[in-house]
C-alpha cells in the first residue's frame, strides 16, 4: 500500500475540506465527472481555477437547479442507476465525495466509476473512528458526532465502512491505490502518512485515488 502523498496542499476555503483536497488533486484541464456533485462547487472551482472540463450528476433536483442556475453542467440523475448508459473511458477523473455510504451498490459504483473514467477520486468518513467506537462501546447507541452528525432513522448512510474496510475491498477488486489521505474533520491535524491503522483509528474521513492494475 503506498504511501499517502506529501504533496497536497489546502486550497478553496470556502469549500468542504474533502472538495479541497480533491481539488489538489485534479490537474489543468482534465475532464471530470463529479457524482453527488450537490450544488456545483467543486465543478465551479475546478473550470475557473484549473479549466477543467467538469460536469456533474445530482439526485437532488433542488441542487441540480441551483447549480444549472449557475452556469454549470450538471444533470439530475444518481449514481446506482445512470452511470451504465456513460461510455467507456469518457473521463480522466470520476469523483464520488461523501457519497459512497450513501448508495445502494457502492462495489458496481466503484467499478462504474473505474469504467468510465481512468482515475477514481473517493472521499467518505471513517466509520472506524476511535470516538465512533468508544461511543458504541459506553453507550451502545449509534454515535453522534459532527460527522456522522444525523440519528439513524434519517441519515441517508446505509453502507458505513472504515478505511480497513475500503481497502480490503480495494484489494478484492484489484485496484489501484494511487494516493491516500485521512485527516480529522476540520482538518488541523497533519495526516496519517503511513500507519493505515492509525489512520483508521484517528482519521474522522478518508480520501483515495484509485485506478484499474492491467
Amino acid at each position: 500500500m503506498p504511501d499517502a502523498p506529501q504533496d497536497i496542499r489546502y486550497v478553496a476555503k470556502n469549500m468542504r475540506l474533502d472538495l479541497r483536497l480533491i481539488a489538489e488533486m485534479i490537474p489543468r484541464g482534465a475532464k471530470l465527472l463529479d457524482i453527488g456533485c450537490g450544488d456545483g462547487a467543486l465543478i465551479e472551482h475546478l473550470t475557473r481555477e484549473k479549466q477543467a472540463d467538469a460536469r456533474g450528476i445530482e439526485i437532488d433536483m433542488a441542487e441540480v437547479t441551483k447549480a444549472v442556475s449557475a452556469g454549470l453542467a450538471v444533470i439530475h440523475g444518481d449514481a446506482d442507476n445512470d452511470l451504465a448508459f456513460y461510455p467507456d473511458g469518457g473521463f480522466d477523473f470520476v469523483v464520488l465525495s461523501r457519497t459512497l455510504q450513501a448508495v445502494e451498490k457502492p462495489r458496481e459504483v466503484l467499478r462504474q466509476m473505474l469504467r468510465i473514467g481512468r482515475h477514481a477520486i473517493v472521499s467518505f468518513p471513517n466509520f472506524g473512528h476511535w470516538q465512533l467506537r468508544w461511543r458504541l462501546l459506553t453507550r451502545g447507541r449509534m454515535p453522534d458526532t459532527d460527522t456522522w452528525n444525523r440519528p439513524w432513522y434519517e441519515t441517508p448512510n446505509i453502507h458505513p465502512c472504515t478505511i480497513l474496510d475500503f481497502m480490503a475491498l480495494c484489494e478484492m477488486e484489484g485496484y489501484r491505490v494511487e494516493k491516500w489521505l485521512a485527516v480529522d474533520e476540520r482538518g488541523l491535524k497533519a495526516p496519517w502518512r503511513r500507519s493505515v491503522r492509525m489512520a483508521n483509528l484517528f482519521g474522522e474521513q478518508a480520501l483515495f485515488q484509485l485506478s484499474r492494475t492491467g
